[in-house]
């Protein structure tokens, strides 16, 4: 079983890669890969503990390693197995990283398809360029408010949006699941506080995507989740839990990059 030292060696070392978010991410995939299910459990177990506890190069990690939950999945050959042995070993926070479920609120598929079709008459394909290219901020404020997720993709990689932006999208109700787990994919703004803010406490999240996010939430953000009986009762209990955790300052931002350092199974 990996100790907490163990977890410290994995953090530095995904922390030190260089390359982006994409390569921290598929990073910390092959980690939870390569090991058996249940030490893969007491590695994600102990960099909760430590983020709870302040470390940031543990939250920095952690954010890696919820991506890698969410987006790897294929690449992790016993993903499915981890809910239930973290049940069986007591790891009850990362059990809570596999909730399932609807959201706590839905918008109808057809009812957003319609509201789309009567403010856009253009096709689909030229609302994606447009989103894409667009350099006048009226327009892409429009664009925002579409429920495909293919256009709001292109939104999200037009150079001129801004991060304001991307938490109205986040926060806006109602809304389809699909466009907000398209800015909880995105590498450029997903790693932003107001953002994942934005995302958990929007009720029409669905909890698998928002039980990855809670670890990476402050202790402020934390205790609030816990008071807000709007949201779903799953990502509450999970807040809950993580408060119970440690009393730290939770996640830390704006880490410089490290230099890097020999990986935690001898690679560079």
């Amino acid at each position: 079983m990996p100790t907490q030292e163990d977890a410290r060696t994995v953090a530095r070392f995904i922390h030190a890669l260089s390359g982006g978010a994409e390569v921290r991410r598929k990073a910390a995939a092959r980690e939870l890969a390569w090991r058996d299910p249940l030490d893969s459990n007491e590695l994600v177990g102990h960099l909760i503990a430590l983020s709870r506890a302040g470390w940031g190069l543990a939250s920095c990690a952690l954010s890696d390693f919820m991506a890698a939950l969410a987006q790897e999945a294929e690449h992790i050959p016993h993903v499915e197995s981890l809910r239930r042995l973290a049940h069986v070993q007591s790891l009850d926070t990362v059990a809570d990283l596999f909730a399932q479920g609807p959201a706590k609120l839905e918008m109808d598929a057809d009812a957003a398809a319609r509201a789309d079709a009567n403010a856009f008459s253009q096709s689909l394909g030229h609302l994606k360029q447009q989103a894409r290219l667009t350099r006048d901020p009226d327009t892409l404020s429009r664009l925002a408010t579409v429920s495909n997720p293919t256009v709001l993709r292109n939104v999200l990689i037009n150079p001129r949006l801004t991060e304001e932006l991307v938490v109205r999208i986040a926060a806006r109700r109602p809304a389809r699941p699909e466009p907000l787990i398209e800015i909880w994919k995105s590498p450029r703004w997903s790693v932003r506080h107001a953002i994942r803010r934005a995302l958990v406490f929007n009720p029409y999240l669905p909890p698998e995507t928002g039980a990855k996010i809670v670890p990476l939430l402050n202790t402020a953000d934390l205790r609030e989740l816990v008071s807000n009986a709007a949201l779903h009762p799953a990502l509450r209990a999970q807040a809950s839990r993580l408060l119970a955790e440690g009393h730290g300052a939770g996640p830390a931002l704006g880490l410089a990059p490290a230099s890097r350092i020999p990986g935690p199974r001898g690679h560079d």
